[in-house]
């Protein structure tokens, strides 16, 4: 019994060693899955592994569908988003709530709904910032960021505006109906909706120019609803009560959409607008005017789905918030050039 007790007495450190070598193994193998497993999961919710293993929705909210500029925009984010879903591997999808007539409750609205159907990112241009500002933000809050094109939300927090310097778009304007009259003249303002961020920006950078310009006299400010008809017709109302006009600058091109739309014999009154169909072309060709300025319309809806993608893809901002995209001065020298280019635009070619 001594001799057993001994031996069993003497392999009990023995074997008290190898139990404490196992569980330390143990230890060092269950750190390790621990330390495998919050890597894993850290990439796993990381904004950049979250974006590639889902289907990126960005919301494009524009104006108007009745307006056929938006066609163009429409086109070219869904154009945008077949590129960067062959181009990156992730798809991506355009999610368009644009209401039929302009209304910015409905896009407040929209943007709302995109919200709470989980859309990555949302892409608007705001026809009343101070309606759509709060939707805009309540956005952001949720963890959905937004774009804002055309028509800004400068107090929103929006991380970028895509468009045109609206100031100077204006004073543009202004040089040019200037240079159709040989400065001097009694020219009207046509200017849609007077809740329009941009064109009220535009209305500031026009009035500033024609201080430098005495012999140029600013009528008024005329709105109307956004549309052709309207447009038209608030245009022969104005004649009809004020017969010495004989300037107009446009500040969109609405007015010029519709055929034989400008009741007075061409020269008689001179015409400057901006614009953004080929269809106010013929103005020219007619001889209305000689240049006509145009915006790039294509990149409002390219250049917002590439940043929204940046954004929540690559957690990448721009270092700017004010993405400028220049007017192009249409003349007789250019316009069949510029029209080919917009049936590209269409078709969704960046030309």
């Amino acid at each position: 019994m001594l001799c057993c007790y001994r031996s069993w007495d003497h392999r009990t450190p023995i074997r008290s060693m190898v139990l404490v070598a196992v569980t330390r193994c143990e230890v060092r193998m269950k750190l390790l899955n621990l330390t495998l497993f919050l890597t894993g999961f850290i990439c796993l919710t990381s904004p950049a592994a979250k974006a590639a293993d889902r289907t990126l929705t960005f919301g494009v909210i524009a104006k108007a569908n009745n307006n056929p500029v938006f066609q163009v925009v429409r086109v070219s984010a869904e154009a945008e988003a077949k590129k960067l879903t062959a181009e990156k591997g992730v798809e991506v999808k355009i999610d368009w709530r644009t209401p039929n007539e302009e209304d910015s409750q409905k896009q407040a609205q929209a943007i709302e709904q995109l919200v709470n159907a989980g859309a990555s990112g949302i892409a608007v241009s705001c026809s009343d910032p101070n309606k759509l500002t709060p939707a805009i933000d309540n956005a952001i809050e949720h963890g959905v960021p937004v774009v804002t094109f055309d028509s800004d939300a400068p107090q929103s927090k929006r991380f970028a505006f895509v468009g045109t310097d609206d100031v100077e778009c204006g004073r543009d304007l202004c040089r040019a109906i200037a240079k159709e009259l040989n400065n001097k003249g009694v020219v009207a303002v046509l200017a849609g909706n007077p809740n329009a961020n941009n064109l009220q920006r535009r209305i500031v950078g026009l009035k500033e120019e024609a201080k430098n310009y005495p012999g140029l006299k600013i009528l008024d400010t005329f709105y109307h609803k956004e549309t052709p008809q309207d447009s038209v017709a608030t245009v022969e109302q104005v004649m009809q009560a004020h017969p010495e006009v004989n300037g107009w600058a446009m500040l969109a091109g609405w007015a010029l959409f519709s055929d034989r739309a400008l009741k007075w014999t061409p020269g008689t009154v001179k015409l400057a607008a901006i614009v953004s169909h080929p269809a106010t072309f013929q103005y020219i060709r007619e001889g209305y005017t000689d240049e006509l300025l145009a915006q790039q319309v294509f990149n409002w809806g390219a250049r917002p789905v590439d940043l929204l993608f940046d954004a929540v893809q690559k957690g990448k901002y721009p270092p700017n918030w004010f993405v400028k995209i220049s007017l192009l001065p249409v003349t007789k020298d250019n316009m069949d050039d510029l029209y080919k280019r917009w049936t590209g635009w269409l078709q969704g070619e960046q030309r």
